[in-house]
């Protein structure tokens, strides 16, 4: 079964027009995109947009074969002209499936938001599933579907994958193309990076894909260390790089703060922005959580904090303490930390503060803790594929 993207854009596409943005600025030549249309087998075709039939044609397709048109979602602005030859498009009922000449069957998947999501079966059993912007799959229970390709909205709803992968019907093996592309993300290595993390692709228009065929899927890295300033956005990095997977296990190393409004404050922020299947614990105890082999991803943030607590348990602050056994303590500490990233089969994304480039600090202690973190980032950053620094809310890649 094959499947030619005709667009793999936003409804309004990309660059939008009008829109000044920076992302439609540079959207231009093979970053530009039509709103999202799919041609499967030259006999289906998913969401009629505005110049399809050129679209088609510069393919190298046509659409004279076209039996069926089916629309995913509701379409802003007047009605696009239904070229000669083509059928009426229209939306199939939730749960209902059709079965097509051509061999094709065509199930409608309920969503969350005004929307009906496509899952196509070939002549030849492969499978495929269409989601429509800014929708996931609503009522998914138990063991689902395995599908061979997954076209969604992945930058605009990640959860939707979550969802996906928690019931089995997007495996390691299951290709993922983002479609729906608007100016939300900036094109171009931003895009491939981002999509990246979440085991998905973007591809131009035009693509032709065969379903089942495809073999390089992106491996996400089993390890990620995101450094960064204060309020560069390195949490909201890491929390990008997992809201696209299930049951991801939330380790807050800070703790509670009696009395501290300030920060109770910053606890709810970082509470309410993760995903709702998203658990939490809050413990310095990392080593038993990155053994546990069969866990979910973990998110853990911050190594900063959990330094604070490794350093008051070795009496770091007392000159004292610290010579008479103290600095030997955290060191040891710290490399049983980085022993056991070394060997987890889990996946882990770990958020560390960036503070050396700055202001020496005034006090022993304060210089202490700055050494002593310059040198736990670089060990856990060491054992990790990919490590991140965040400036200004931009993510640059270190390594990976």
């Amino acid at each position: 079964m094959d499947v030619t993207l005709l667009g793999t854009g936003a409804p309004s596409g990309l660059p939008r027009p009008d829109c000044p943005c920076a992302a439609c600025a540079a959207a231009q030549g093979p970053h530009a995109r039509a709103a999202t249309a799919l041609l499967v087998d030259g006999a289906l075709l998913l969401d009629l947009t505005p110049g399809a039939v050129f679209a088609a044609a510069r393919s190298g397709r046509s659409l004279g074969g076209v039996g069926q048109v089916l629309l995913s979602h509701p379409h802003d602005g007047p009605a696009v002209e239904v070229p000669a030859g083509l059928p009426q498009p229209g939306r199939v009922p939730d749960g209902r499936e059709l079965a097509l000449l051509t061999g094709h069957r065509v199930r409608a998947v309920a969503m969350d938001s005004p929307g009906t999501g496509y899952a196509v079966t070939g002549p030849g059993g492969e499978r495929l599933l269409y989601l429509p912007p800014g929708c996931a799959p609503a009522g998914l229970e138990g063991p689902g579907e395995g599908y061979d390709l997954v076209l969604a909205d992945v930058v605009g709803r990640p959860d939707a994958l979550a969802r996906l992968r928690a019931v089995g019907s997007v495996g390691p093996a299951t290709d993922v193309v983002a479609v729906h592309l608007g100016h939300d993300v900036p094109p171009g290595a931003e895009l491939r990076r981002r999509l990246a993390a979440a085991g998905a692709r973007a591809v131009p228009d035009g693509t032709t894909l065969t379903v089942g065929a495809y073999e390089d899927v992106p491996d996400v890295p089993r390890r990620t260390l995101v450094l960064g300033g204060a309020r560069s956005g390195k949490s909201v990095e890491a929390e990008r790089r997992l809201e696209a997977f299930p049951d991801v296990l939330y380790v807050a190393t800070g703790g509670t703060r009696d009395g501290d409004t300030e920060w109770a404050r910053r606890v709810a922020t970082h509470r309410e922005r993760r995903p709702g299947s998203w658990r939490t614990t809050e413990t310095c105890d990392l080593i038993p959580l990155l053994k546990d082999d069969d866990g979910p991803p973990l998110l853990i943030d911050c190594l900063s904090l959990w330094l604070t607590d490794a350093m008051d348990a070795a009496g770091a602050w007392d000159d004292a303490q610290w010579a008479d056994g103290g600095e030997r303590a955290l060191r040891d500490r710290v490399r049983d930390l980085t022993e056991a990233v070394r060997g987890t089969r889990r996946t882990v994304v770990a958020v560390s503060n960036e503070v050396g480039s700055g202001i020496v600090p005034a006090t022993a202690s304060g210089r202490r803790y700055r050494d002593e973190l310059g040198r736990l980032n670089a060990a856990f950053g060491a054992e990790c594929e990919h490590l991140l620094l965040v400036v200004a809310g931009q993510a640059l890649v270190l390594r990976g």
